[in-house]
């Protein structure tokens, strides 16, 4: 019987020590699956938002803030007594004893998912906020082609429209869109044969008039010091508050006589076509100067659009059932004769998102959302879909993510489980 109990001891130990092992299992079984699911969720959830846009439906966000595991392992020993009748032989009857001995180990997993709804004012703020110029040209300097980000985040170029009343709800009328792509597509051709660069310039700015040499120069210099500008001068000019700052341009090299790209692109955009630097700025431009159209311009103006603007303009690449414009359930927009106008001669080359009937997703899908009664998904094999969702990811990320010291989480749900 000691025999029995000790090697149900050594049996509960070895179990126990095994358990030890569960935590940095835990890891290698559950990581990898937390994060394809955060993964896979947050890429439906803004497809979900695009394909709402298109009904002009509200989006809505909800991001994943913490998941905590906490495993829990359980084990134990137990001696149960058991009796049996005597022993054959026995006159007297009677019965005998004995301990049966009973191991148990039990483990279960229970974690805790917390959500943080990005709905509050600091996120409707973001949504609006129109891209900096520097992010602009930042983005266009990556692996993504020029021709992406311009199209995607620019609502014109010199007042030369791209498609700018796609930015918002799909539009009833045509947009102006033509002249726009085929100039970002001349500058596109231009970037692969490596005619053209984006780069910044230090650039001194005055902020004040010349002022005499006096008593108080030491003292101002140190107070402009402070406030991150320089006083600076000579006893003959005098002495003005200047700051430094990075001047964006657009450098052109040496373009063969005759090019039809450099042609075409400085035509689209009312350019000097001698020019060869050109300063870029925002929102600078008059759009009634009479000399801004075709009097050789020696600046490219740009007007940036906003995450929301950008997510409104690829909505429309969203492929909508027949049924759902017909009733009206999907808003549609008509050339200038009246028939239905094709948005993905827009939207060619950056995003499409099919439509399919039924109930389950395509097995073609890269990404898919269910959305009234319909799938909604970006095939496997659309490379430049792809590529377009996955910026639009990336840069969503960093426009809206959770924020440092935000409030906690609004949602906490825990999540029984073994």
């Amino acid at each position: 019987m000691m025999r029995s109990v000790l090697v149900c001891a050594i049996l509960t130990t070895s179990l126990v020590l095994a358990g030890c092992a569960l935590g940095p299992r835990m890891i290698e079984i559950n990581r990898l699956r937390y994060n394809d699911s955060v993964k896979v969720t947050t890429e439906r959830q803004l497809l979900l938002n695009i394909v709402r846009l298109r009904y002009i439906d509200t989006p809505s966000s909800l991001s994943v803030t913490t998941i905590a595991e906490q495993p829990e392992i359980v084990a134990g020993l137990k001696a149960i007594p058991f009796f049996t009748s005597a022993a054959a032989g026995n006159s007297f009857g009677g019965y005998a004893g004995s301990i049966l001995p009973s191991a148990e180990l039990s483990g279960a997993v229970r974690p805790t998912l917390s959500y943080s709804p990005l709905d509050d004012q600091e996120f409707t703020r973001r949504l609006f906020t129109p891209i900096t110029l520097e992010g602009t040209l930042y983005i266009s300097k990556t692996t993504w082609s020029a021709s992406t980000v311009f199209r995607l985040y620019l609502e014109n170029m010199n007042w030369v429209s791209n498609a700018e009343t796609a930015s918002g709800p799909t539009p009833r009328v045509a947009p102006d869109y033509e002249e726009f792509q085929s100039g970002i597509q001349a500058l596109q051709r231009l970037q692969d044969r490596k005619l053209m660069a984006f780069f910044s310039e230090d650039r001194e700015e005055k902020l004040t008039d010349p002022v005499p040499q006096g008593a108080g120069v030491a003292a101002a210099a140190v107070e402009s010091a402070k406030a991150g500008f320089e006083y600076r001068g000579d006893s003959t000019n005098g002495w003005v508050v200047t700051r430094k700052q990075k001047q964006p341009i657009l450098r052109i090299g040496a373009i063969p006589e005759g090019d039809a790209d450099w042609a075409a692109f400085s035509r689209v955009f009312h350019l000097d076509p001698d020019c060869r630097s050109f300063d870029i700025t925002t929102d600078s431009l008059d759009p009634f100067l009479a000399e801004g159209k075709g009097a050789g311009l020696r600046q490219i103006d740009l007007e940036t659009r906003s995450l929301i603007q950008v997510l409104f303009f690829v909505s429309q690449g969203v492929d909508v059932p027949a049924e759902h414009v017909a009733s009206g359930v999907a808003p549609s927009t008509t050339d200038a004769d009246g028939t239905p106008f094709d948005w993905h001669k827009v939207m060619h080359g950056l995003l499409r998102v099919h439509c399919v009937a039924g109930k389950k997703s395509p097995a073609t899908a890269h990404v898919a959302v269910p959305y009234k009664g319909h799938w909604f998904y970006i095939d496997e094999s659309d490379r430049d879909s792809k590529s377009t969702f996955s910026l639009l990811m990336e840069l969503s990320r960093l426009e809206l993510g959770v924020r440092t010291g935000q409030q906690a989480p609004l949602l906490t749900l825990p999540l029984n489980g073994r």
